[in-house]
């Protein structure tokens, strides 16, 4: 596999976890909406889905996975708008994690469809 695409499978997969990490503490510890957590946290669900087509770098995982990182996008805007101190923090992270996963699975998307040289 080309080098550059091992990158970028990583920045993606690196993306992908990490934004399924912070759902979770998240609503769980970190800032949820009621104490002691709250059911919001099964909004990291949806991101288990493709974790084994993005670690394996399945090109169609990567295509789908780049429509769902949007919803996660305006998520993370949303409340970074309406919230204030440490949800707004957590919403800023949202949204570098989805954008970083959406622009590594769009670039993989499309390196992968050229032959390699």
């Amino acid at each position: 596999m080309n080098p550059d695409l091992r990158v970028i499978r990583l920045a993606a997969s690196a993306a992908l976890i990490a934004l399924i990490v912070l759902c979770l503490a998240w609503e769980f510890w970190l800032a949820p909406l009621r104490p002691g957590g709250s059911w919001l946290a099964l909004k990291a669900a949806p991101l288990a889905l493709p974790l084994g087509g993005i670690l394996s770098g399945r090109r169609y995982t990567y295509q789908w996975t780049s429509l769902l990182a949007l919803a996660y996008f305006a998520e993370g805007a949303v409340r970074c708008y309406a919230e204030s101190g440490a949800g707004r923090t957590l919403a800023a992270g949202e949204i570098a994690l989805s954008l970083t996963l959406f622009a590594a699975a769009i670039v993989f998307s499309r390196a992968a469809l050229k032959p390699a040289a």
